[in-house]
């Protein structure tokens, strides 16, 4: 193989590649660079000017559908690839990337169906692009856009703007200076009203990139001849014009064989220009090989990062699979202890239950009614029973305090209730934020159950420790705090205060008693501001970080194979993807090393 036919099949192999997860045009992305970026042969006449021919001519097959009026209504991207000699001839589409066509006559159904797929089956144009690769002994390396043909008014069923529509999506291909223009012109009509010499001339006009080709020689009037344009008097390119005869409409209704009508074309004239395009081909790509170098290089760059976002594939073995599952548990356990320790947010909303729910909730506690001055009499009345009281109504103040503390109980919960809600979010956001499980919606789903198990657990020892803190304060009063009770009474020396200890029942002695248990509980309240927090955290939180997963551990251990497995079944459209990325990398991989040597 020559330089020139190495240089061409790899520009080929690129576009190919570009193709593969349709990555021509759109976007505005780097796999869009590429394609832009490499050497292209539009293909441009005006309608029945016999495009269709030569592309068939140069394929060697019968495959592009026929008919009056506007037959190409889409751009179709036709990727030729030679093959050894012997080998049958195919064709794949880009739509139906399992499916090999080896019917040439089913190729021209589908590129009728899939046409109307987008247009309808009416008139209309459509720039999305049908992607086409031709395999063949019979062909040479090379991609060739086939686009539709130029027409000066609109025939019914078509809008008003069809012939502006038809030339803006004509120009955006060849007005890029990489892209070589086979100018189809047919014989039978005045080279001067040639809308594909027209708008070649307007996007070249020095005609270097553009090569003239003469079709319907058989079809001129008698007495006239194409010498003038076939020599360049009637309108020079730089490069030779060639002339050919199309397959006569009996030659098509007779199915005669495409090699049979190639060889009867070179026998009156000249081949399709396909060997005298490679040179300009090879002037473009070997001008355009630093730029493709440093896209290619990017690219790989991106679909590395892509394949790593993706997630190689797995291993089949039950021990590699376990220790893909392992990974992948401490890495969401990584991310969920990052949003407590505050490398992530959400942690943060732990601390708000603290500093602001537990303190609002305990100055919202009804003390003011259990330390009413009606409540205060009744219970230290009760207390009292048959007997009043001599000193201080010890077993009032017992039941004062005992009742008031019971409120707790209330915000001690909503606490740890408040960090659990908490800690169930962070576990669902970690789960969503760890990259490597995302393909494992399974495993995704085992991990959540087993988390918020264990938070389930962690949240009940939570409530048990917090309502010990309660009970504990209940269960032992701070006898210093009641000491000091009589001694500033006996302190006061007023004797109105010592006559009023007479009568144990008055409105003044009951305020008394309210104050001073309203005094203990604030002094309880304060203690239990901080223990609850401590608790909550050393039940909660720091089992959360300690031993979230343990249990799963210990009973993904016990699994076979299968089971694994099925843990790390993976989305099937992701799959998909990663096996069209990796194929991509491949090509554009070998299509480095080729330029490299």
């Amino acid at each position: 193989m020559t330089t020139m036919e190495s240089l061409i099949g790899l520009v080929n192999r690129i576009q190919r590649a570009c193709t593969v997860l349709g990555d021509y045009g759109g976007d505005n992305n780097t796999f869009s660079s590429l394609w832009e970026a490499l050497p292209s042969v539009a293909v441009v006449g005006g309608q029945s000017s016999g495009k269709s021919s030569v592309l068939e001519s140069i394929v060697g097959r019968d495959f592009l559908p026929r008919g009056s009026g506007i037959v190409t209504r889409r751009p179709l991207v036709l990727q030729l690839h030679k093959t050894e000699d012997g080998q049958q001839e195919y064709a794949e589409f880009l739509h139906l990337p399992k499916r090999r066509f080896t019917d040439f006559a089913a190729v021209r159904k589908e590129i009728s169906d899939e046409t109307d797929r987008l247009t309808g089956k009416t008139k209309q144009i459509s720039p999305v692009p049908i992607h086409l690769s031709i395999y063949s002994p019979n062909v040479v390396n090379l991609t060739l856009i086939d686009l539709p043909g130029l027409t000066k008014v609109a025939v019914e069923g078509q809008p008003e703007s069809i012939v502006q529509d038809i030339e803006n999506m004509v120009r955006s291909y060849v007005e890029k200076p990489n892209c070589i223009i086979l100018a189809i012109s047919p014989a039978n009509q005045d080279i001067a009203t040639s809308d594909a010499i027209k708008l070649a001339r307007d996007v070249d006009p020095s005609g270097e990139r553009t090569f003239g080709v003469l079709t319907k020689l058989d079809l001129m009037d008698k007495g006239t001849n194409a010498l003038d344009v076939l020599e360049g008097r009637s309108y020079r390119l730089q490069h030779p014009w060639v002339g050919i005869v199309n397959r006569s409409q009996a030659d098509i209704n007779k199915n005669v064989d495409m090699i049979v009508a190639r060889r009867k074309s070179v026998n009156i004239l000249q081949p399709v220009p396909t060997t005298d395009i490679w040179p300009q081909l090879e002037s473009v790509i070997r001008a355009r090989i630093p730029s493709i170098t440093s896209l290619i290089n990017k690219s790989i760059d991106e679909l590395e990062s892509e394949m790593d976002h993706l997630g190689r594939p797995i291993a089949i073995d039950a021990g590699a699979q376990l220790y893909t599952i392992l990974e992948l548990c401490r890495a969401f356990d990584r991310i969920f202890k990052e949003h407590l320790d505050g490398g992530r947010p959400g942690g943060d909303k732990i601390y708000g239950v603290f500093d602001n729910q537990l303190p609002a909730a305990l100055r919202k506690l009804p003390f003011d009614r259990h330390l009413s001055l009606q409540n205060v009499r009744k219970i230290v009345s009760e207390a009292d029973g048959y007997q009043p009281h001599l000193i201080a109504p010890e077993q009032g103040y017992r039941r004062l305090i005992e009742g008031a503390l019971n409120y707790f109980m209330g915000p001690a919960e909503a606490s740890v209730d408040a960090v659990h809600f908490h800690l169930k979010d962070l576990v669902r956001k970690s789960i969503g934020e760890t990259q490597e499980l995302r393909r494992f919606p399974t495993l995704q789903a085992e991990i959540a159950a087993a988390a918020n198990a264990s938070l389930e657990k962690f949240r009940d020892e939570g409530k048990k420790t917090v309502i010990r803190l309660v009970d504990m304060e209940a269960s032992y009063l701070t006898v210093d705090f009641f000491r000091r009770l009589p001694q500033e009474v006996e302190k006061s020396g007023n004797p109105a205060a010592a006559a009023s200890t007479v009568d144990r029942y008055t409105e003044g002695h009951f305020r008394r008693i309210a104050s001073n248990v309203s005094s203990y509980i604030g002094m309880v309240s304060e203690t239990l501001k901080s223990t609850i927090p401590k608790a909550v955290v050393y039940c909660q939180v720091k089992e959360a970080k300690q031993s979230l997963l343990n249990y799963f551990y210990t009973q993904i251990g016990k699994k076979e194979a299968k089971q694994l497995s099925q843990l790390l079944d993976e989305d099937p459209a992701l799959m998909e993807r990663r096996q069209q990325c990796a194929k991509r990398l491949e090509l554009y991989k070998s299509a480095r090393d080729e330029i490299d040597s």
